[in-house]
């Protein structure tokens, strides 16, 4: 297998990559008209962290971890690693030592579509990753790929440069000519979020504020009293 490593590559601009980081995936994702999503497969090693950064992609063999090395030399400060595999892979291609050297160069964190292992080291050096897997299975480096050029995580393209948020929820990618519209849709659903949530700490329900009441008739969708419904099923 050939392969071909991309160096600098264009990526969103910083100050829309930070904006968004002010938000949690699931806004983001909102924003988006609910896209961007890399799959419920990838979870978090930790909790109660969210990073943002721009993605540095890399596509490698199963079991065969030479493109991490590889990309290593590709990232930078602000960068996040994304990693995927040519087929499923469950082995354990990311590590400690690989999150030293990342650390190193200003990078936030991983996201890997395949497996992981040292997770008590990451925690503890608190260098944040998301996997689909926790493996101790070890790799090895005899097979060329790719480093930089766009990849599929859950049915999403993630191109080098596009702007990658993760926290407790997921990770979401943002394409990096919408960052800054992203940013500000974020924004705005954020406002009518405080306004729904101070709604109803006043006691509103979400049927009465979204109109869902007339929703309901429109499905025809009734009301029963206990005893009403009770008595239809004894009838029917």
């Amino acid at each position: 297998m050939g392969g071909v490593i991309v160096t600098n590559p264009p990526k969103a601009r910083a100050e829309d990559v930070e904006a968004i980081g002010r938000y949690g995936v699931a806004t983001v994702h909102e924003a988006m008209g609910r896209t961007g999503l890399l799959g419920t497969h990838l979870r978090p090693i930790q909790q109660d962290t969210r990073i943002v950064g721009t993605a540095v992609t890399v596509l490698s063999w199963p079991g065969d971890n030479l493109m991490i090395h590889a990309a290593v030399e590709q990232c930078g400060e602000g960068d996040i690693l994304v990693v995927t595999t040519t087929s499923p892979s469950t082995d354990g291609m990311f590590g400690e030592l690989f999150a030293t050297a990342l650390r190193r160069r200003g990078v936030r964190g991983l996201v890997i579509n395949a497996g992981i292992r040292d997770t008590a080291e990451l925690r503890a050096m608190d260098f944040p990753a998301w996997a689909a897997v926790v493996s101790p299975q070890g790799t090895v480096k005899a097979t060329g790929g790719s480093v930089n050029v766009p990849v599929v995580i859950g049915g999403q393209v993630v191109r080098p440069g596009d702007v990658i948020l993760a926290d407790d929820d997921g990770v979401v990618v943002v394409p990096r000519e919408k960052a800054r519209r992203t940013a500000e849709a974020s924004e705005a659903r954020e406002r009518k979020e405080a306004a729904s949530r101070a709604a109803f700490l006043d006691g509103q329900l979400g049927l009465d504020r979204y109109g869902l009441r007339e929703t309901l008739v429109r499905l025809g969708v009734t009301y029963r009293s206990y005893e009403e419904y009770a008595g239809e099923e004894a009838d029917s």
